[in-house]
């Protein structure tokens, strides 16, 4: 108990060793905790934050806007919420002028019918402002702001801000706003349903067909679908 569970005092372990039924001294906890942990690393009794990733992951969103340009060298921003756990894309928007109240609507639109976070992390920038703070208030989500120049207190958002540069908005020619909506959709559902996730030992965040590789062994043929017009595909067995 000692080694697996480093943050374990003698009374916790005392406590737990009475549960089982086993009657010991303080005293000798102690004792034999001393013997246990020697030589082992000093624990950092303050939670980690890459710990409390891990250990709230589901219960954790993060939003980040990415800037890009249409053909006629024009900005555009698109503004995106990932679910930590699972690594799905919760919501998207596309606009040429992401204000506060905008990106207020955004939260609004992705938190339907009392579906949210317990804790959403942002950045420092300006768009975040009153609007913004009001709506996530409202539903009672708590706001993580990262550091300043810490991005890898955003990490999962800014790899998936890297995979959207990288695999779709590097290679399109965006002609307007409606254009890149439309673009980001096909991508976002490209990316939620069918791309292998390096992340999540390269599962899909949220599979469209749940097949056992029992049932895959019936089926012969392998497809690719298009997606963003060749640019990927979707391979999938079929009968």
């Amino acid at each position: 108990m000692a080694i697996n569970n480093r943050t374990w005092r003698a009374k916790r372990i005392q406590g737990e060793l009475l549960k089982l039924g086993i009657q010991i001294n303080k005293g000798t906890v102690k004792k034999y905790m001393r013997r246990a942990r020697r030589g082992l690393p000093p624990v950092n009794h303050g939670q980690t934050w890459a710990t409390f990733i891990k250990n709230h992951a589901g219960d954790i969103w993060a939003c980040d806007i990415v800037q890009t340009y249409d053909m006629f060298f024009r900005t555009v921003f698109v503004f995106f919420i990932i679910e930590l756990g699972s690594r799905r894309v919760v919501h998207y928007g596309v606009t040429r002028a992401p204000s506060d109240f905008w990106v207020a609507q955004q939260v609004r639109e992705a938190t339907p019918y009392d579906e949210k976070p317990c804790f959403l992390i942002r950045d420092n920038d300006s768009k975040y402002g009153a609007c913004f703070t009001r709506v996530t208030e409202d539903r009672q989500i708590e706001v993580l702001r990262t550091p300043v120049r810490a991005p890898k207190a955003n990490a999962i958002c800014e790899r998936f801000i890297g995979s959207v540069r990288r695999e779709c908005l590097d290679h399109m020619l965006i002609v307007s706003e409606r254009h890149l909506h439309w673009i980001i959709g096909d991508y976002v559902a490209y990316f939620n349903r069918a791309r292998p996730h390096q992340g999540l030992k390269q599962r899909i965040p949220d599979p469209a067909d749940d097949v056992t590789p029992e049932q895959m062994e019936g089926l012969s043929r392998i497809i690719g679908y298009p997606v963003l017009g060749g640019l990927h595909h979707d391979y999938r067995r079929v009968a």
